[in-house]
């Protein structure tokens, strides 16, 4: 049983924009040599780069890194990429002997760790010569990339949290299309409506980040701003969340444990696509893969609230960072530029990392959208409009805080500890490995 929820957790792309799938791989990029673009430096360049993914994300990046060689054939880059778990076992030991790759596919759960060694180099300095041009970014999306003052990574993408909903399914068995401003008690509602005719609400909704959504709806946070103890004090919310949760997996609105740990985590094997659920909870850059799965026409919804608003943010679905060992650090950062603000370079990537985050990008984008990738689009421009600024990025040692969340959901999922102690357990274990940063 253990191991089903071991399986489950650690699932981690499903849930965060990112695709796994493609095996750990290194691949010069093609050779092509017209004239270099005006104003491109002639003096021989190799860069390496590094990412994770699907084998899609493989391919079409590889096009890109070819279409930047061909407008400056001074360049060669070689690329290094691998599934998620892979990706970040590979780059551990390259930091410790300072061999990062020049640029490296960032995840804010990582952020501080690599940021905070002062292994990513500040970006702050080539947005202010424009090296790196955000004149059309947010500001609060070139922000989210900030940790203790420096701006270690730009955002690729943005993503919102959203339910990917078969809302005919809801009028199938009796229950009312939500609205945009829904409730837990309205998901409570349409889950007992569901189960009584056989269906689920979702295979499950991710410990990690809905219980910090929760948090967030209620004024709360996840952490303290300096990282050194959790961001509340009263048990109330972790209480009140995991009751609700408990209550509604005891009535089976969500997939048991032991089937979801036979889950592939692909598309094609999720509940709501093959019929028996109403939604797939993630974020909004999941839309495209699961309707192109179901074969059918779907919904995407924001996450219940009330506050829903306060809760709901955009989150860089990933970012590109320099590595402070770079020799070529001015270099890297053009090829991060052309990776955002490169119009027939987006027209390959076409929002897959995410929404882009150049206005001018994404309006270039918008006549050669299909009907789904459209829907992403309208879904994060009005997230846009009904959220709230991001947390900061996590604090070191968040990897273990999660885990301990992760250990006690499935202790209490499987009735072997109260919600109660296992809120006071958590705040007393989380704030122990967080004091570990004071300074």
């Amino acid at each position: 049983m253990k191991k089903a929820m071991t399986l489950i957790l650690s699932a981690a792309l499903v849930f965060t924009g990112c695709s796994s799938g493609g095996g750990a791989s290194t691949a010069p990029a093609g050779d092509k040599k017209p004239e270099a673009a005006a104003g491109t430096s002639k003096d021989p360049v190799k860069l390496r780069i590094a990412w994770w993914g699907g084998q899609a994300r493989h391919d079409y990046t590889l096009k890109v890194i070819e279409l930047y060689q061909q407008k400056n054939p001074n360049v060669k880059i070689e690329a290094e990429y691998a599934a998620f778990d892979d990706y970040w076992k590979k780059l551990a030991p390259q930091a410790a002997a300072n061999d990062l790759p020049d640029i490296i596919q960032m995840d804010m759960s990582y952020l501080a760790q690599y940021g905070g060694r002062g292994q990513l180099e500040d970006l702050k300095p080539y947005t202010t010569k424009g090296t790196l041009d955000v004149k059309d970014v947010a500001p609060n999306v070139v922000s989210s990339g900030e940790y203790d003052g420096k701006l270690y990574q730009l955002s690729l993408g943005t993503n919102a949290l959203g339910a990917t909903a078969d809302t005919e399914l809801l009028k199938k068995v009796g229950a009312e299309v939500p609205a945009k401003n829904w409730t837990w008690d309205d998901m409570g509602k349409i889950g007992e409506k569901l189960k009584a005719n056989g269906k689920l609400i979702s295979d499950y909704m991710r410990y990690d980040v809905f219980f910090p959504y929760y948090l967030r709806t209620v004024g709360q946070k996840m952490y303290a701003a300096d990282g050194t103890q959790l961001g509340y004090t009263d048990d109330k919310a972790f209480v009140d969340y995991y009751k609700r949760y408990q209550g509604w997996y005891d009535k089976g609105y969500f997939l048991s444990l032991d089937k979801l740990g036979q889950k592939k985590f692909i598309p094609e094997d999720d509940e709501m696509v093959m019929g028996n659920a109403f939604a797939s909870i993630a974020w909004s850059n999941q839309y495209v893969a699961m309707s192109a799965a179901a074969k059918r026409p779907l919904d995407l919804l924001p996450i219940p609230g009330p506050d829903g608003n306060k809760g709901l943010f955009l989150k860089p679905s990933m970012g590109f960072s320099v590595s402070k060992n770079s020799k070529q650090k001015e270099e890297a950062v053009k090829f991060i530029n052309f990776f955002v603000n490169d119009i027939d370079a987006n027209k390959i990537i076409k929002g897959e990392r995410g929404v882009p985050i150049s206005s001018k990008v994404k309006e270039a984008l918008k006549p050669s959208l299909t009907p789904a990738e459209a829907k992403v689009f309208d879904y994060v421009a009005w997230a846009e409009q009904n959220s709230s600024p991001m947390d900061p990025p996590n604090p070191v040692g968040s990897v273990e805080v999660e885990k301990l969340l992760k250990d006690l959901s499935e202790q209490i999922l499987y009735k072997k500890i109260s919600v109660e102690d296992a809120a006071a357990k958590f705040r007393k274990d989380a704030n122990a490995i967080l004091a570990k940063n004071k300074k």
